[in-house]
């Protein structure tokens, strides 16, 4: 018979309801079975002996709703200050991956590391995105949940049918999503949704992340553009659709429900978040790689005044020095002082886990879920 387990901290923090003081956990074949003041546990329990986890605190299991553990042997990208613009890190990653290999031993044994270390930091679920198999491949390893995603790439026209064709061929069990508006065709972005909305997966994409992502969608120019024609995938049948703001350009496409993730979200206005609430879209932020790529910051205050509270994620080794979403939730209060703790708390945990769909299970210290 399997026994009871009792876990008690000077703190509990379950997220859904006040921190307790002296309180404990207690547990039964991997869940929650009562979460209380430890007095009162010991009055419940009185034949458990408690476990006991000085200055510490019990918390939920945190969510990173976006990395690429694949890029984690660029790691040389982030050790520097950024010296050149975004377009110009995008190059750089290219040619450093060009160089290093994007698959091998090393990119692997480097992804591994990454994803046993943000487990080590209390991260349960990933949201890995990816060009190669290295996701795939660390899925049955992971003692968590790491969700992993193909990533499609491709807005030149003479780019579309092949990647169709290829969509069409990935077994069920594989996740896929989009890179962004201006790197992959409208047409993939929606049938990359619909493959997704027909098999439950949530839909994540980079979006807004730099400014001249708008300008892009909006006239058709400027650095973005300046810099796909020099990789040679601008062929002139973008059509600009005369209006700013990337999410007003998902939600023309059809792209936003209650199941697609915007990554980034930075340069949104307040139409643009009315929209995201009306559509019950959810944002996860990366406030470290925002700051190091300077690409400015997401305006939380109005998200949350909008009733959007974002999850968060790490991004990559390539864009930022640390992938920890302990140093996220502190960048973010720094960026935001106003916003109180527990928000923030609560977006590296319950929020993501709602933006995944793993609420029922993980996220709040609340009986019946996963311990």
């Amino acid at each position: 018979m399997t026994e009871f387990l009792l876990h008690s901290a000077p703190w509990v923090v379950p997220v859904d309801g006040p921190v307790i003081a002296d309180g404990g956990v207690v547990i039964k074949e991997g869940r929650i079975c009562a979460v209380d003041s430890l007095p009162a546990l010991r009055q419940q329990f009185p034949q458990l002996d408690p476990i006991h986890h000085p200055l510490a605190a019990l918390t939920p299991a945190l969510v990173n709703a976006h990395i690429h553990v694949e890029l984690s042997h660029l790691v040389e990208l982030s050790k520097v200050p950024l010296a050149t613009s975004f377009t110009g890190w995008i190059q750089q990653l290219l040619a450093l991956r060009d160089q290093q290999g994007a698959t091998g031993e090393q990119v692997e044994a480097a992804a591994r590391q990454t994803a046993e270390l943000q487990y080590q930091q209390g991260c349960s679920v990933l949201v890995d995105i990816g060009n190669t198999d290295t996701g795939q491949v660390l899925t049955s390893d992971f003692p968590g949940r790491l969700l992993a995603y193909r990533e499609y790439l491709g807005l030149a026209a003479f780019t579309l049918e092949k990647n169709l064709q290829r969509l069409a061929t990935e077994t069920e069990t594989t996740r896929c999503c989009g890179h962004a508006p201006y790197s992959t065709h409208p047409r993939l972005l929606q049938a990359l949704k619909k493959r997704a909305k027909d098999l439950g997966h949530v839909f994540p994409l980079h979006v807004a992340e730099p400014k001249a992502e708008s300008e892009m969608l909006a006239v058709g120019r400027g650095e973005m553009v300046d810099f796909i024609q020099d990789r040679g995938f601008w062929d002139g049948s973008f059509i600009a659709t005369g209006r700013s703001g990337s999410i007003r350009y998902l939600h023309q496409l059809g792209l936003l429900d209650e199941q697609t993730l915007c990554v980034h979200a930075v340069h949104v206005d307040t139409e643009e978040i009315e929209i995201l609430a009306g559509e019950g879209s959810k944002v996860c932020l990366c406030p470290g790689s925002n700051r190091f790529l300077q690409v400015g910051k997401a305006p939380v205050p109005q998200y949350l005044a909008a009733g959007l509270l974002p999850a968060l994620g790490t991004d990559s080794l390539a864009s930022n020095p640390q992938l920890s979403l302990w140093r996220e939730m502190a960048l973010l209060a720094e960026d935001h002082p106003g916003i109180d703790a527990e928000a923030i708390f609560a977006m590296a945990t319950q929020s993501g886990a709602e933006a995944l769909g793993v609420q029922r299970h993980l996220c709040t210290l609340s009986p019946g879920k996963e311990a």
